[in-house]
């Protein structure tokens, strides 16, 4: 079969079994470092993803990733055509009530602040506000929250501290829903029945308390039919901070919006932090093989002067011998890319097991193990950045190699 030159003496360098021991020993070190960076980095950034998208789920999933109240009087009255207005207009999953408000709950002489969520089951697109709740459920029945029960769910942390299980009373103190009375003011308090203990392993386990809608504006005294705000919910929890700008501009001031950013922000943005420093420490391992490859390249021309000069005489010309070299180190990154592919993907599936095999205790992560989210896009991302980088620390040993001169290396032949 008919190939090029160029290709045929490239890729033949780059197998040959001949020649200076220490070179090829230096171009297979850079072709293993390419691999072992590319595997690594699939493999970390796999498990970061992972954990990324836990945190997404276990904590915006059951806290307000974004909400409407009204400005002034901090509950809205008419919320019906507002929500179906800002359904028709904004992208979500779904719109719907809460009454909502900061608290603490008392039980057996302990306290912990909680924020409460008065959610409603029998509103329009509910589902996807219960959905976490029933997914996670650990003890009781969710059912069981129905309007005028004073029945209560709990995270399983807060349930800990507070030492409750399903049919055991607490104390439910608001800060709203407050009163004046000649002896002060006091605030909105009952008690409460647990009916179910979730476990979201997260660290809104440590405030979650939910309760039906009606209960809870019967507990902060709200008018009939009134709210505390309209809940957004989302495919990406992420969207709600694009999705504010756009549901601020359409109803002005008069509302106020607030993001699941203002609590959470922190968290996630230490997550995105160090998803790209490990990222970055990592690169440096495909970084450091790269060099590898100039090394090997460079002594390769060294080695081969005599033979690349007497290619020149045979009429091979100086842009066809820097194509030869750009071959030759092209190859090294392609076999360690695509094998750090392969490594990084099987790595990545059968993560899990493999620690499981090497006697790892993984109980932090669960009964499912480390989470692991490959993201096509990413690991594309990552074998075109090591090809790319050996693309780049190719072309100036090539372009040496092409700058030789026959008659300087063959004057003393």
């Amino acid at each position: 079969m008919f190939k090029p030159a160029t290709l045929f003496l490239g890729l033949r360098y780059s197998r040959a079994r001949y020649g200076n021991r220490f070179t090829r020993f230096i171009n297979r070190i850079a072709l293993v470092g390419i691999l072992i960076g590319v595997a690594a980095l699939i493999i970390v950034s796999s498990v970061m993803n992972g954990f990324e998208h836990q945190l997404k789920q276990r904590i915006l999933g059951v806290v307000p990733q974004l909400t409407v109240t009204s400005a002034a009087q901090n509950t809205l009255a008419d919320w019906q055509p507002l929500a179906t207005q800002l359904a028709a207009k904004v992208p979500s999953v779904g719109i719907v009530p809460q009454v909502s408000s900061a608290g603490v709950v008392q039980s057996q002489g302990t306290l912990r602040p909680v924020m409460i969520q008065g959610l409603f089951p029998e509103a329009a697109a509910a589902e996807v506000q219960w959905a976490p709740l029933t997914e996670n459920l650990l003890y009781g029945d969710i059912g069981a929250l129905q309007a005028g029960s004073y029945h209560v769910v709990l995270g399983q942390a807060l349930a800990q501290q507070l030492n409750v299980w399903p049919g055991d009373s607490l104390r439910i103190i608001a800060a709203g829903g407050g009163v004046f009375t000649p002896l002060g003011l006091m605030p909105a308090q009952r008690q409460f029945t647990v009916v179910g203990i979730v476990a979201m392993q997260s660290e809104a386990d440590n405030h979650l308390l939910v309760m039906h809608g009606t209960d809870a504006a019967r507990l902060l005294r709200l008018p009939a039919d009134h709210v505390s705000e309209l809940r957004f919910y989302f495919a990406d929890p992420f969207a709600a901070l694009t999705a504010e700008a756009q549901v601020q501009q359409l109803l002005g001031d008069e509302y106020r919006t607030v993001t699941w950013r203002e609590r959470y922000g922190e968290l996630f943005d230490a997550v995105s932090m160090e998803k790209r420093m490990v990222g970055l420490l990592l690169s440096l391992i495909i970084a450091v093989a790269v060099f590898n490859v100039v090394s090997a390249l460079m002594m390769v021309i060294q080695d081969k002067e005599a033979d690349i000069a007497i290619l020149q005489t045979m009429g091979l010309r100086p842009r066809q011998l820097y194509e030869m070299f750009l071959v030759q180190g092209v190859t090294c990154g392609v076999i360690g890319s695509l094998g750090g592919l392969v490594l990084g993907v099987l790595g990545a599936r059968y993560l899990n097991e493999l620690m499981g095999l090497l006697q790892i205790n993984l109980s932090f992560a669960g009964q499912n193990g480390l989470p692991v989210l490959m993201q096509p896009g990413q690991i594309a991302l990552v074998v075109g950045l090591a090809l790319l980088l050996t693309l780049l620390a190719t072309l100036y040993p090539a372009w040496r190699a092409s700058r030789v001169l026959p008659a300087q290396m063959l004057r003393y032949e």
